[in-house]
């Protein structure tokens, strides 16, 4: 069981696991490899038993006796990287059935494919489900952690492992990518050719904050769009992309239809775009793409903490006027422009003006997030340094 004192950081996510587990009987949670979960899961609930089926000898023991596997246990139980064992959702069903106490299983997996297959099937309105990702900006700033600079931020990422072990992106990220490939990839599809794989999330990582052309992809990779749509389905199923969808309102007949590719993490495309330096990252062509996608990612994880959905998109018409994020509330449309310049000039309002004419929206709806360290409240709307995202979120 880890103490408190060894780890740096306090995960926003764990009040909302508590107060989960006081009216279901299993939480579950997923999310990328290494972004926390187990050590999440042990500090929220330290009375638990925990078991990891990562353990050769366990996995076999639940996959071949799951009755007795989970006889062994009372109740309060962490199940770690429960994906492992999928006969063991049904007997957990029935567990269920015959004593509904809440907060009796909680389960944890990196490839939620399978893990929302089996909650669909045996599990449906038994069980809460969590997303964690990385940490937050909000949480390296309180345990001491951020970066002093964006761009050394965006090139070392956001994973715990990082900051706990004083690791090199460099030395870190290339031996997380093949983790990935050996055990998510495989446990999710029998994909046989994994070099291949491997090339296709390079050429992803090209396109990061970029439309997402199927075609363009499916010929530089030599595969069938088939085979592009389903590896994009398994990316986004280990947490490694996601697909911004764009906003689609009629305020213009001429928008673009396609979703943005993003990466979550900004150190993990760097790694595969083989940005290994601060220097080679502030001269790189994508470096707007990947302030971009951290900023985005942000808004992202605040939701997730709150056991939410983002309801984020991107709007853009067709003759290039466009806004980097939208956020759908209840009765607010929230404009966000993203900009890496350090230097606030004129230009970064232009796309919000737009939108304001457009469609009558509120100077107060509407926000820049820029690359500096400055909190500005203009006419046209609200300005916000890279490292002060949650401000976004006190309006709403």
């Amino acid at each position: 069981m880890p103490n408190e004192n060894d780890i740096p950081y306090h995960r926003h996510q764990s009040n909302k696991l508590k107060k989960l587990a006081q009216v279901f009987p299993i939480i579950c949670l997923i999310g990328p490899r290494q972004a926390g979960k187990t050590t999440l899961a042990k500090l929220t609930f330290p009375d638990y038993t925990y078991i990891s089926l990562e353990d050769l000898d366990n996995r076999h023991y639940a996959e071949t006796d799951p009755r007795a596997f989970l006889a062994q246990y009372d109740e309060k139980i962490i199940i770690d990287e429960v994906q492992n064992a999928p006969s063991l959702f049904s007997y957990i069903q029935t567990k269920i059935d015959a004593r509904d106490n809440p907060g009796q299983y909680i389960l944890t997996g990196s490839a939620h494919l399978t893990l929302l297959e089996k909650l669909t099937q045996s599990l449906a309105g038994r069980a809460a489900l969590m997303k964690l990702l990385p940490l937050s900006i909000s949480e390296l700033t309180a345990a001491h952690q951020l970066k002093s600079t964006y761009i050394e931020q965006l090139l070392t990422g956001f994973y715990p492992r990082l900051y706990k072990s004083q690791i090199y992106p460099s030395d870190w990220y290339p031996n997380y990518i093949q983790t990935y490939l050996e055990k998510d990839v495989r446990n999710i599809t029998n994909i046989q050719n994994l070099i291949q794989f491997k090339r296709f999330i390079g050429l992803c990582a090209g396109r990061h904050g970029q439309l997402l052309d199927i075609s363009q992809l499916a010929n530089d990779c030599g595969i069938a769009r088939q085979t592009v749509n389903e590896w994009l389905s398994i990316l986004e199923a280990s947490f490694i992309i996601y697909l911004l969808p764009p906003f689609y309102k009629n305020f213009s007949k001429r928008l673009i239809k396609s979703p943005k590719l993003y990466f979550y993490d900004s150190g993990l495309v760097c790694s595969l775009l083989k940005i290994e330096q601060a220097e080679q990252l502030n001269n790189h062509y994508l470096r707007g793409a990947i302030f971009e996608g951290f900023v985005i990612t942000e808004f992202i994880k605040y939701r997730y903490n709150q056991g939410l959905e983002p309801h984020l998109y991107f709007w853009r018409e067709k003759n290039k006027h466009e806004i980097d994020c939208i956020i759908d509330t209840a009765n607010r449309l929230i404009a966000v422009e993203v900009k890496s310049g350090e230097t606030i000039n004129d230009e970064f309002f232009k796309g919000l003006l737009y939108w304001q004419a457009l469609t009558d929206a509120k100077p107060e709806d509407s926000f820049l997030v820029y690359a500096g360290n400055q909190k500005q409240k203009r006419s046209c709307g609200q300005v916000i340094s890279w490292d002060a995202l949650d401000d976004v979120w006190q309006t709403i």
